[in-house]
Formats: structure tokens, sequence, C-alpha cells
């Protein structure tokens, strides 16, 4: 069958494409701007791309358009598909019909953590030679793609709660048809398409619902809000981890204060002793959440416990981009107060009195609208120095925020200047972390070309 993909460029859709290609389907897709890392990727497989969504990109006529859900009524080529009476679908909703059926899907969901921790959850699968299929929001460095079909019938998938598409405002992740789904934490975010955290909490229970009796529900048992959803009733076997709280079933027991070394205990049993490269508490929890995930589906936890040890994180998760001239620089994807605190706080106890300067976009849409702005200076409490990108376009006024951080934050108007003032602070020894789930306008390799000379 012959696909055109509007919104290919995205990597949940650009893995939707992989995934059909692998599939044996003709495949090719546009976006508002070709751009990679996906872009690569997918040339790479033998995918034609477009760049720009005109009608003249669907010709000929393909026998399906599957509409990422960034495309929005009023776009040209979604506006052409539907005058011409094409047959189109959700990216979702084609996974969950052509794909997943034949597949034990394990979804992971939460508002923190969901890439890293499929990306675990795949690799340690992978370890244990179940040889897996995924599908990340991001590029995991253990396998260098974002999606496969794999060669058995274990499914790993990212589940998102943003809506599906613009036809379909159900969050995605409840077309997957989980048999295991791991929910790692729930605050509020998407403050473009949720009043409150009580819809989110909604949607959630919705996933819980579609989850068979049969399978198993994997739940942070130190989250409220993933209480407050499990008390409006599951179907399905619970099993709760932690690292602190009562009744948990997967527990870990710190052994360093940076979280790189920890013991597991499945009740009142000691399963092993885990040592691995990520940092901070949240990343600890992310690992509890992929071991029992995996022993739900069936593999003994010393396997996954080992296989931790080389597990690397997905791009763009405290990614070291490089250390020039002394200078410690990370790329991380934080775009929500909780995630930017739990991920200073695991460098903090690292680098010890070590200086960490943040330089943040507020990229996302809830940031951009100003919904977490009073919880970002408490957040930001592990960062010596913060560089803040405030654009004139940004609706909201930073002058609280700079307040409340005084003397130790700054604003800048443009990419430019934040570069120009970043490599003028900057000090060898320093640790520099780049927040933004976008481009941030390159300045992360902006900064990395000055300090390399």
């Amino acid at each position: 069958m012959s696909l055109h993909i509007l919104g290919i460029c995205g990597t949940f859709m650009g893995g939707i494409a992989a995934l059909a290609r692998e599939l044996g389907e003709q495949v090719e897709g546009s976006d508002q701007n070709v751009y990679p890392p996906m872009s690569t990727q997918l040339e790479a497989l033998g995918i034609a791309l477009k760049s720009g969504y005109r009608p003249e990109h669907l010709q000929p006529k393909p026998e399906l358009v599957i509409v990422g859900n960034a495309i929005s009524r009023g776009n040209p080529a979604i506006e052409w598909v539907m005058n011409e009476k094409l047959p189109f679908v959700s990216g979702p909703a084609w996974l969950g019909q052509k794909l997943l059926p034949q597949k034990r899907v394990l979804a992971v969901a939460g508002t923190h953590g969901k890439t890293t921790t499929t990306s675990l959850l795949a690799w340690l699968l992978e370890a244990g030679g179940k040889a897996p299929g995924f599908l990340v929001g991001g590029v995991p460095e253990n396998f260098g793609i974002s999606a496969r079909l794999g060669q058995g019938d274990a499914f790993v998938i990212e589940a998102d709660e943003y809506d599906t598409a613009f036809f379909d405002k159900r969050s995605k992740f409840v077309h997957y048809q989980a048999e295991i789904a791991i929910l790692n934490n729930l605050e509020f975010d998407h403050a473009d398409i949720f009043d409150d955290l009580r819809a989110i909490e909604t949607q959630f229970h919705h996933l819980v619902r579609t989850v068979p009796g049969r399978g198993r529900l994997i739940v942070n048992g130190e989250d409220e809000a993933l209480a407050r959803v499990l008390n409006r009733g599951a179907w399905t076997p619970v099993e709760r981890f932690g690292i602190d709280g009562a009744q948990l079933d997967w527990r870990a027991e710190l052994l360093s204060a940076d979280g790189t070394r920890f013991k597991v205990w499945h009740r009142d049993v000691l399963l092993g002793e885990a040592t691995w490269s990520l940092l901070g508490r949240h990343n600890v929890l992310n690992a509890l959440a992929a071991i029992a995930a995996a022993a739900a589906y069936g593999q003994d936890p010393a396997i996954s416990i080992a296989a931790l040890t080389e597990f690397r994180s997905a791009k763009r998760r405290m990614e070291l981009l490089g250390t020039p001239a002394g200078v410690h620089l990370y790329d991380d994807f934080a775009h929500h107060p909780t995630a930017i605190q739990t991920t200073l706080a695991g460098l903090r106890a690292r680098v010890g009195t070590g200086r960490v300067i943040v330089a943040l976009e507020p990229r996302s849409n809830s940031m951009r609208l100003g919904a977490h702005k009073d919880a970002l200076a408490p957040s930001l409490a592990d960062a010596d120095h913060v560089v803040f990108l405030h654009k004139p376009e940004l609706p909201w006024d930073n002058a609280q925020l700079l307040a409340d951080l005084a003397p130790r934050a700054e604003a800048c108007a443009s990419a430019d200047a934040m570069v120009d003032r970043l490599v003028a602070i900057l000090k060898p020894g320093d640790h520099l972390v780049f927040m933004s789930n976008g481009g941030f306008d390159g300045v992360p390799r902006k900064v990395l070309a000055r300090l390399s000379g």
C-alpha cells in the first residue's frame, strides 16, 4: 500500500514511517521543515521526504494518508486530502490497527521519563534475548534508531497522553492495546489541551480501562495522582514500585546519593545490586519500572539488573555533548519544573560543589503559556547560575522569575545573545546543562563550537 505521512519528521511519526517501511509498505512523507535527526534516519531507509505541506506533494494520490497530531484544519495538505476524499488515519490508530494486534504490547506512560523508561525496557528485553520491537519518542543510544518491528512478540511503546489528531481528541495511548502498562508519574502538563490535573487523570483512567485482566499495571506507588486514578477502578493486577512508601512490590535502596548504585528488592527478597551511569532518584524509579515490566513479561529480574550496566540513555537525556575547554556540556529534554528539579538534583549529587549552569528555553506549549512559571524558580535550586532565553514573543513577564532567582539568573532576548553570554561566563570545571524540548535555535551546537575554538 502507498502511504503518505503528514508531519513525518517528528520522532513519533518518523517511527511510524520506519515501521511501515519495514512492513513492506511504500512510504513517503512531508513536513513543514525536513530536518535531522529523523530526516537522516528516514532517508537511510529510502523514504522520500518533501518540505512543506503542499497538495502537489501528494501526487500521485496515495492509498492512505497518516496524519500527525501537529496537523490542524487549514493546513493546505489536509484540506486537499479531505476535499479529494482520500482515506486518512492518525498515527496511533494506524499502529493500533496494523501492527499491535500481533504483539504483546508494553506501554510506558507518565508525565516524565517516558522516553528514558521506554528505551530502558526495550534494552532490558534485548539483553534478555527477547528481540523486542519498539517505538520511542527519541533515539535510544543502545539501538541507534527510534523504531523497529523486532523479531519477538514484545513491542515496547512510549505511550503519550497528548491528543491523537485534530479529528480524535483522545490521548494517543488508548489506541495501543497494552498488555503491560507502566504508569510512571502524573502531574499537570500540556496546558494547551488540558484544563487541569483531573482532566489528565481521566485520560490515564481511560488507559487503565484498556488493559486486559490477564495483563499488568506497573504503577509508581509514591504518586498521589496515580493513586486517585486507580481509585476510579482497576480490572488488572497492580504492582507498585518506589523508593519510599508502604506496600511496594518493587523497591530500590539507594547506595549512592547520585543514584548510580542501588539494590533492587521484590517484596522482601533482595534481587541484586545495580550499577549504571544514569543520575538521579527519578532514573532509579525509571529503572525499577522497567525491571518490573520486564518481569511481568516473563524475564528474570537478575538479567534485567545486570543489563543496566550497559544501558545508554536516549539522545538529549543528559547527553554529554563534549568537554571543550574543560567545560562539561549536557543536552537535556527537561521541559517541566519537576523534570528540571530532579535532573539537576542528580547532577548536583554527582559534581558536589562544582559549578552548575543552566541554559533554559521555555519551549513546550505549557512553558510558553506560563503554566509553570511559578514553579520554575524552586526547580532551579541546584543551579549556581541560570541563563534564560526570553524571546520578545513569549507572552509572560519574567521579572518575578528573575527576582526569585536573584542574583544568580539573567535573561537573553535572542539565541545569539545567549551564546555570547554563556561563552563569557563559563570556566573550566563548569557543568552547563541546556534544557529545552525543542531545537533551542542551535544554541548548544554554537556554544560547543565556540568553546572548541
